[in-house]
C-alpha cells in the first residue's frame, strides 16, 4: 500500500510537470510579437497633415509630440503642414497636434536669444536649427534628433497626457528653451489670446485659445482652448518674455498673442535638460493633476520603455506572419496610424471639454477612473470603410467610447458633430455621417453606450432638417427630405468657399438614411424605419438613364446641361460623377441592374486599367492632396475605396482580388513621399485601415451598416493572420485568417474553407467569423472563375 502511494505520487509530480511545460509552453506562444519593429512614422511624411507626423505619442493619446519644420503661422486650415521630410530645419517641437489643434511650441537653442523661428530658406534669421536626416530617429512613442546649430540632441516622448522632452546641451551659460504661444501652429488657426506664467521657480503653466478655420464658419462664436502646466528638472539663470522679436528680460508672465517666454539655463557639457508637461483642454488644474497622476516617479527612459510596450500590445491584437517584410512594414505603420489619429480629450478625473468652457463628467469606476475615454476627431467621411472596420473587429473598446463621444456631445449641443475639436464644431465635409457610425456600432453588437439617447441622435441627424448648419452639417438635408434628392446650386459660406455638392449629398444621404434605419430596424421602430428605407431609396432620383451616370439636377427636377461626368467639384464634393456613380454602397446590386451588368463590369475594369497607370491617384509628377480628383478613380481620396470591391457584386470576384492586392502593391510604399500615393491625405488613419483590411482579405461595402453585416473577400497578403477577438463584444478568442500557397504570383482564390468546411461564396456573416476559428484561402496564379458566384453579397435589395 505504500509503494503504491508512491507509484501514485511520482506519477501526480510527472504529470504536474507535463501540465505546467504545457502551460509553459501556451503562456510562450502567447507572448507578445515585437511588432513595433515595422512601424515607420517616415513612411508618407512628405506633404503631410499636421496631425499625421506626431511619433512621440501613444495610441489616441492626447499628448502627441512632434518636430515642425513649417507649422509656425501657416494658414491654418487643412492643407499639409507641420513636418515634412523633405525639409532639412527644425523650428521647434510642439504638444498638440489634432484636426484645427495646434500650439505650444518648445526649442532649446544656444548662445545669443533669437525669438522668432526664421525660415526654411534662411534659417539664420531665426532660431530654428539645421539638421542632418541621419541624426534624426523615429519610432511609435519616440522621436530624436540632433539640432546642429546648437549641438544639442533633442528627444521627445510621452504618456497619454504628458509630453516628455529631453535636450542634450553643450557646456554653455546660455542654454535657452524658448516658449512659443502666441503665433498659428499647424491646423491652429488664429491665436487669439494666451497667458502663461513662471512659478515655484521652475515651473510654467498657462493657457492659449485659437480661432481656428474650420470654427470660423462652424461655431463663429466659440474658441479651442489648451491648458498645460511644465515642469523642468532645474531652475533657470534668467527668464523673460517676448512678443516677435522683442524681449524683456526678467518678466514672469505673458499675455495676449504673438507672444511667449523664454528660459535660460547653466548647463554642463552633456547634462540633460527635462521638461514633463501637462497638458488638458479643461484647465490648468486638471493639466497639473494629468502630470502629478502620469508622471511622477517616471522618469523618460521609462516612459519611452513603456510607450513601446504600450504600442506593442496594441499591435498584437493583429499577428500577421508570413509575406514580404514591406508588406508587414505597409500593414503595422497603417495600423499605427490608425490608432494614432482621433486623440484623447478627457483628463485622469474624467473631465472633458463643453463648449462656453463648461466641464463635462464622465462616470468613474470603483477605482476613480473613467468608465470611458472622449476624443477629438476630423469628419468620419469614409471611415466607415476602413477604421470603423478595423477598430470594431480589433479594438470594439475604442470604438465603443468614440461613438459614446459623439452622444455625449449631442447631449451638450443637441446635435451629433461630424468633426469635434474640444467641444466645438469643425465639420470639414457636411455629411454628417457620425450617426451611420453610430449604427453601425450597433449592427456588429457593440451596444454597451448610451443606447436610447444615441438612437435619438441619430434619427434626428437622419430626419430633422430644421436648425441645420454649418456646424452640425447636412445643411441642405431639407432638399432631401423633402424633394427626394438635393439640387444643384451654389451655397457660398463666410469665408468666400462655395459648395455645390447636391449630387454626392443626395447619395451620401441615402447611404446614411439606410445605416440609422438598421438600427431603427433593431430598436422595433417600425415608423422610422419606413421613411428611412424610403430616403434609402432616393439615389435612384439622381441616375441618369441616358448616360447611366449620377447626374446632378436643377431645382426644377431637370437634369443640368453639358454635363461632364469627368468634371470635379460640379455638384460632387472631391470627386465627379464617374466616381460618386459607384457611390450606393448599401444597395450595389440595384446598381447594377440600373447601369446594367456588362457595362458596370465594362466601366469598372477600364476605370482600374486606367488607374493604374498613374498608381490609383497618386500620380509621382503631381504631389498634391487632391491629385486624381478629375480621373477614374482616385484611391487618395475616400469616395473611391470601396470600388475595388464591387466586382465581388457583379460577378467577377477574381477581379476584386487582382485589384485590390494590386491596390496594395503599387499605391502603397515604405517611403516619405510614396506612402499613401504620393504626398495625398492620409487623413487620420483612413488610407493605412483600408490597407490593413484589405492585406488581410476582409472588407465591407456597406460599411458594417447592414442589420446582418457581411465581410466580402479578398486576396490576403501574408501566409497567417491572428485577431485576437475581444470577449466582451464577441463569442470568439481568434479569428485565424490562413493561406496556402501564398506569393506575389497567386494573387487568386481557388477555394475557402471555414473550419474545415467549405465556403462557397464571396463573403460571410460577420457574426459568424466573430464566433471564433480559421478561415483558409488556398491561392493560384489563375482566377478561378467558378468560385464565389453563387450568391452575391448581401445589398439592400436582396436583404431579408
Amino acid at each position: 500500500m505504500k509503494h503504491l502511494k508512491i507509484i501514485v505520487f511520482i506519477f501526480f509530480c510527472i504529470h504536474l510537470v507535463a501540465c505546467n511545460d504545457h502551460e509553459t509552453k501556451k503562456v510562450k506562444e502567447k507572448s507578445l510579437v515585437e511588432l513595433t519593429q515595422y512601424v515607420d512614422p517616415q513612411i508618407g511624411s512628405v506633404h503631410g497633415r499636421w496631425f499625421f507626423y506626431t511619433p512621440a505619442a501613444r495610441p489616441f493619446g492626447l499628448a502627441k509630440l512632434a518636430p515642425s519644420t513649417n507649422g509656425f503661422n501657416s494658414a491654418g486650415g487643412w492643407g499639409p503642414t507641420g513636418y515634412d521630410d523633405r525639409h532639412t530645419s527644425i523650428e521647434g517641437f510642439g504638444h498638440f497636434h489634432e484636426f484645427q489643434i495646434g500650439g505650444l511650441v518648445f526649442m532649446p537653442t544656444v548662445g545669443h536669444l533669437k525669438t522668432v523661428p526664421g525660415t526654411l530658406e534662411n534659417p539664420d534669421v531665426g532660431y530654428r536649427s539645421r539638421f542632418n536626416k541621419t541624426t534624426e530617429h523615429a519610432e511609435a512613442g519616440y522621436y530624436s534628433v540632433f539640432l546642429e546649430d546648437y549641438a544639442v540632441k533633442a528627444e521627445l516622448a510621452s504618456t497619454e497626457r504628458v509630453g516628455y522632452q529631453r535636450f542634450t546641451y553643450p557646456k554653455t551659460e546660455e542654454a535657452h528653451v524658448v516658449i512659443d504661444l502666441g503665433h498659428k501652429q499647424g491646423e491652429s488657426g488664429d491665436v487669439t489670446n494666451t497667458f502663461a506664467q513662471i512659478v515655484n521657480e521652475n515651473q510654467v503653466e498657462g493657457f492659449i485659445e485659437t480661432y481656428p478655420e474650420y470654427v470660423k464658419f462652424c461655431d463663429p462664436e466659440k474658441r479651442v482652448k489648451m491648458y498645460f502646466v511644465a515642469k523642468f528638472n532645474k531652475n533657470p539663470t534668467k527668464y523673460g518674455s517676448f512678443i516677435d522679436a522683442t524681449q524683456k528680460e526678467g518678466q514672469l508672465k505673458t499675455e495676449g498673442i504673438n507672444n511667449g517666454l523664454y528660459l535660460t539655463f547653466s548647463m554642463e557639457k552633456n547634462e540633460l535638460l527635462e521638461i514633463q508637461t501637462g497638458l488638458s483642454y479643461t484647465s490648468i488644474a486638471n493639466a497639473r493633476l494629468n502630470l502629478k497622476t502620469e508622471s511622477t516617479g517616471k522618469s523618460f527612459d521609462e516612459v519611452h520603455k513603456e510607450s513601446k510596450e504600450i504600442w506593442n500590445q496594441k499591435l498584437n491584437n493583429i499577428v500577421v506572419e508570413g509575406g514580404k517584410k514591406e508588406d508587414r512594414i505597409k500593414f503595422y505603420t497603417g495600423l499605427y496610424h490608425a490608432l494614432l489619429g482621433r486623440g484623447l480629450s478627457n483628463d485622469v478625473n474624467g473631465d472633458f471639454p463643453e463648449i462656453d468652457g463648461k466641464i463635462g463628467k464622465t462616470p468613474l469606476d470603483e477605482n476613480g477612473k473613467p468608465k470611458y475615454n472622449h476624443y477629438n476627431t476630423d469628419g468620419i467621411w469614409g471611415g466607415f470603410w476602413n477604421l470603423s472596420q478595423v477598430w470594431a473587429l480589433a479594438y470594439p473598446d475604442y470604438f465603443s467610447d468614440y461613438v459614446q463621444t459623439g452622444v455625449d456631445f449631442y447631449k451638450d449641443r443637441g446635435w451629433l458633430h461630424d468633426g469635434a475639436a474640444a467641444g466645438v464644431f469643425t465639420n470639414g465635409v457636411q455629411t454628417n455621417f457620425q450617426g451611420l457610425l453610430l449604427a453601425s456600432a450597433y449592427n456588429v453588437g457593440i451596444r454597451d453606450f448610451d443606447l436610447k439617447t444615441g438612437y435619438e441622435a441619430a434619427l434626428k441627424n437622419e430626419l430633422e432638417y430644421h436648425g441645420r448648419n454649418l456646424g452640425n452639417g447636412k445643411y441642405d438635408l431639407a432638399y432631401f427630405v423633402k424633394e427626394h434628392y438635393v439640387p444643384y446650386k451654389d451655397t457660398t459660406i463666410s469665408n468666400g468657399w462655395v459648395f455645390n455638392f447636391g449630387a454626392s449629398h443626395t447619395l451620401e444621404y441615402s447611404f446614411s438614411s439606410y445605416a440609422v434605419a438598421q438600427m431603427a430596424k433593431g430598436m422595433n421602430d417600425t415608423s422610422s424605419y419606413n421613411k428611412l428605407m424610403q430616403q434609402a431609396g432616393y439615389y435612384i432620383n439622381l441616375f441618369d438613364p441616358e448616360t447611366k451616370f449620377m447626374r446632378p439636377k436643377l431645382e426644377d427636377g431637370s437634369f443640368i446641361k453639358d454635363f461632364d461626368p469627368m468634371k470635379p467639384w460640379d455638384g460632387f464634393q472631391e470627386g465627379n460623377a464617374y466616381q460618386y456613380t459607384w457611390y450606393v454602397p448599401h444597395d450595389p446590386e440595384n446598381l447594377i441592374k440600373l447601369i446594367g451588368k456588362a457595362l458596370f463590369n465594362e466601366r469598372l475594369e477600364t476605370m482600374f486599367n486606367d488607374a493604374q497607370k498613374t498608381m490609383f491617384g497618386g500620380n509621382s509628377e503631381d504631389i498634391n492632396s487632391f491629385s486624381g480628383l478629375e480621373k477614374l478613380y482616385n484611391h487618395g481620396n475616400q469616395p473611391c475605396l470601396h470600388d475595388a470591391w464591387l466586382f465581388n457584386y457583379s460577378g467577377k470576384p477574381w477581379l476584386t482580388q487582382k485589384w485590390a492586392r494590386t491596390i496594395c502593391n503599387e499605391f502603397y510604399g515604405t517611403e516619405p513621399l510614396r506612402g499613401y500615393g504620393v504626398g495625398q491625405d492620409e487623413d487620420q488613419g483612413q488610407l493605412g485601415a483600408w490597407y490593413v483590411m484589405a492585406s488581410m482579405g476582409l472588407f465591407d461595402v456597406q460599411g458594417h451598416t447592414s442589420a446582418n453585416p457581411s465581410f466580402q473577400f479578398g486576396s490576403p497578403l501574408f501566409d497567417k493572420i491572428t485577431i485576437k477577438l475581444d470577449s466582451t463584444y464577441y463569442k470568439g478568442e481568434e479569428l485565424e485568417i490562413e493561406t496556402v500557397n501564398q506569393s506575389s504570383e497567386n494573387i487568386y482564390v481557388q477555394s475557402v474553407l471555414w473550419n474545415g468546411e467549405p465556403v462557397l461564396n464571396n463573403w460571410m456573416y460577420r457574426n459568424k467569423l466573430m464566433e471564433g476559428g480559421k478561415l483558409t484561402f488556398t491561392l493560384g496564379s489563375k482566377p478561378n472563375q467558378e468560385w464565389g458566384i453563387e450568391k452575391m453579397p448581401p445589398s439592400m435589395s436582396n436583404e431579408n
